[in-house]
C-alpha cells in the first residue's frame, strides 16, 4: 500500500499525547511540514470528549484546527488503514504498552518516552520502575539524530531524552580525548516536567536547585550514548523552556584546543542543526528552534563544553521529526528551520 500516493504525496501520521507540551509541538511541526500530513491527534489524558487543541492552547486559535480525540483500542484497525507513522509523546509505561500494538498493526513508531531508550533491561527496570512487554522488539535504534542513520525499515525508534541529547551531542565527538569521568551540569526550564500542575514546578515555587542528584534516569542514558560513565547533576530553573549544559572533562596529555575544535567541526560539518559557537550559547539563542549550540574551551588539560538546546524541540519534538526525515530520506532540516515554539 502506498501511503505517499493516497495522501497527496505526503506521509500520513498521528500523534499520541498531543495535549502535552512535547505533543503539541509535534502537532505544530507536522501541521507545517511539507511532507507529512497530520491525520489524528490523540490526547494523553483521560479526556472523554473530543475538543479543539486551541481550547488547551489558545495561542493556536485561527492557526490550527486540529481536534484532540480520546484514544480507544478499538480504533487501532482504522488507524492502521489511515496513517503510516505514529509519534508517541506519552508517559513511559503507556508507550511501553501501546508501541508493540501499533507495530503489530504495521505502523512505524517514533517514541519520545524513555520506554525503549536503554538497551539493558535490568538498567531500564531500575531507572523506570517497570518491565518491558515480552513482545517488545529486540533491536531498537537509539535516535540521536546526528549520529543515527536509519534504513527506512525499522519498526520502532527511540527518541533520546532532552538532557542526553545536549550532553551526547557535545561529548561524542571528543570522547577519544577524554580521561576519566565527564561531569555534566545542566539546567532545564520547567516545561521539562510536563504540563500537569504540581507545586514543585509552579513558577511561584521554583527556585534554581539541583534535583535527582546521582539518581536521575537520564544518567544511564547519557552513559550509554557516550560509551562512558558520567557524573550528571540536573537543575530546575525558573524559566519555561530550554536546557543549558556546562560539561567538564579531563583531557589526555598533549590534547590541544585546536584538536578539540577540529573534532567538533568534522563531526558536524554535514549537520546544520548543530551550530559551533565562538562564545558560550545562551538559552535564548536556541529556544523555539531545532538547533544545538556548542562552545568548547580548553583550560590547561581541562575541557569545558557549553551547550544549549530547546528541551521541547531539539530535546523532543523536533528531534523526532528530524529522525522521521532521516527515515524517509528527506532533508534533515525539512520542516525544522522556522523559529517557533507553541508553549
Amino acid at each position: 500500500m502506498s501511503f505517499l500516493v493516497e495522501h497527496s504525496n505526503t506521509i500520513p501520521c498521528a500523534v499520541f499525547g498531543a495535549s502535552g507540551y512535547s505533543g503539541v509541538e509535534l502537532v505544530w511541526l507536522l501541521h507545517n511540514h511539507p511532507q507529512f500530513t497530520l491525520i489524528h491527534a490523540f490526547s494523553s489524558s483521560a479526556r472523554e470528549e473530543a475538543e479543539p487543541i486551541a481550547s488547551l492552547y489558545p495561542q493556536l486559535t485561527g492557526q490550527l484546527d486540529v481536534i484532540l480525540q480520546p484514544w480507544h483500542s478499538d480504533l487501532l484497525s482504522q488507524l492502521a488503514q489511515q496513517v503510516r507513522v505514529v509519534f508517541l509523546a506519552l508517559p513511559h509505561e503507556a508507550s511501553a504498552q501501546l508501541a508493540p500494538q501499533l507495530i503489530k498493526a504495521g505502523l512505524v513508531v517514533f517514541d519520545l518516552s524513555g520506554a525503549f531508550r536503554l538497551n539493558d533491561n535490568a538498567v531500564h527496570e531500575q531507572a523506570y520502575g517497570f518491565k518491558r512487554a515480552p513482545d517488545t522488539p529486540k533491536h531498537i535504534p537509539y535516535g540521536l539524530a546526528e549520529w543515527t542513520q536509519l534504513q527506512g525499515s525499522e519498526q520502532l525508534i527511540a527518541v533520546p531524552g532532552c538532557y542526553p541529547t545536549v550532553a551526547a551531542l557535545a561529548l561524542k565527538p571528543v570522547m577519544e580525548f577524554i580521561q576519566g569521568t565527564p561531569i555534566v551540569n545542566a539546567v532545564s526550564g520547567v516545561s521539562g516536567a510536563g504540563r500537569k500542575a504540581a507545586a514543585h514546578t509552579s513558577f511561584c515555587e521554583v527556585s534554581l536547585a539541583a534535583y535527582a542528584v546521582a539518581q536521575h534516569r537520564h544518567q544511564p542514558e547519557i552513559a550509554q550514548s557516550i560509551g562512558s560513565d558520567v557524573l550528571f547533576v540536573p537543575h530546575l530553573g525558573n524559566f519555561k523552556r530550554g536546557i543549558l549544559a556546562t560539561i567538564y572533562a579531563q583531557l589526555a596529555t598533549d590534547v590541544t584546543e585546536q584538536m578539540v575544535e577540529q573534532a567538533l567541526r568534522t563531526a558536524y560539518a554535514a549537520h546544520p542543526l548543530v551550530r559551533l559557537r565562538q562564545q558560550p550559547p545562551a538559552i535564548n539563542d536556541v529556544v523555539g528552534t531545532a538547533f544545538c549550540d556548542i562552545h568548547a574551551v580548553v583550560h590547561g588539560q581541562q575541557l569545558i563544553l557549553c551547550a544549549a538546546i530547546d528541551n521541547l524541540l531539539k530535546g523532543a519534538a523536533a528531534q523526532a521529526v528530524q529522525l522521521a526525515n532521516n527515515y524517509f530520506k528527506l532533508p534533515a532540516t525539512l520542516g525544522l528551520t522556522s523559529r517557533g515554539g507553541v508553549v
